[in-house]
């Protein structure tokens, strides 16, 4: 007996609110574009602050609803997870790379934190919890749900900040200028 259906209400529960936040963070930008004092969306800060938050709010959703199928073991879906966690680890890679090319804001240590070392951190416990599915599956499963979490705050994180940014930030330096 596979110890993945004791935690089925727990992905339940996060992919749905994953699912939410994607909503949420589209029709908040489609706002924030709309807004007649507000500079329009930058898309290299886009890919770089506001686009991570979406994937890793479907990386929870669709961890999630894999998570909720009717497996057989833990270690057929550890193979699906561990490549999530390798893929999501190269994202992350290439969000650095975004970060450090964007000319318009100078990253703070918060942002550093939230849009790097914590989704590192989630996408390596990820990876890493799929070579020790055979040996420890019921250990594992927490540092999946761990993961989940992880990017799950993370991503409100990022999608607050880049909200309040834009309304409180480029609003006011639009509204002062000359």
């Amino acid at each position: 007996m596979t110890t993945l259906p004791s935690w089925q209400n727990f992905y339940v529960i996060v992919g749905s609110s994953a699912g939410a936040l994607i909503g949420l963070q589209f029709v908040v930008l489609s706002l924030i574009t709309g807004m007649r004092t507000a500079a329009r969306l930058n898309p290299q800060g886009t890919g770089a602050f506001a686009t991570p938050a979406i994937v890793h709010f479907g990386v929870v959703l669709g961890l999630s609803a894999v998570l909720c199928a009717p497996w057989d073991s833990v270690e057929a879906v550890s193979i699906l997870w561990g490549l999530l966690g390798i893929g999501g680890f190269v994202y992350v890679t290439i969000i650095v790379r975004r970060i450090r090319a964007h000319a318009g804001y100078r990253p703070e240590f918060e942002d550093w934190l939230f849009h790097v070392l914590l989704p590192y951190v989630a996408y390596l416990i990820l990876a890493v919890s799929a070579c020790t599915a055979r040996l420890q599956p019921r250990e594992t499963l927490f540092g999946v749900g761990a993961t989940v979490l992880l990017l799950l705050f993370s991503g409100i994180h990022n999608a607050w900040d880049a909200v309040t940014y834009h309304i409180f930030v480029q609003a006011t330096d639009k509204e002062n200028q000359p």
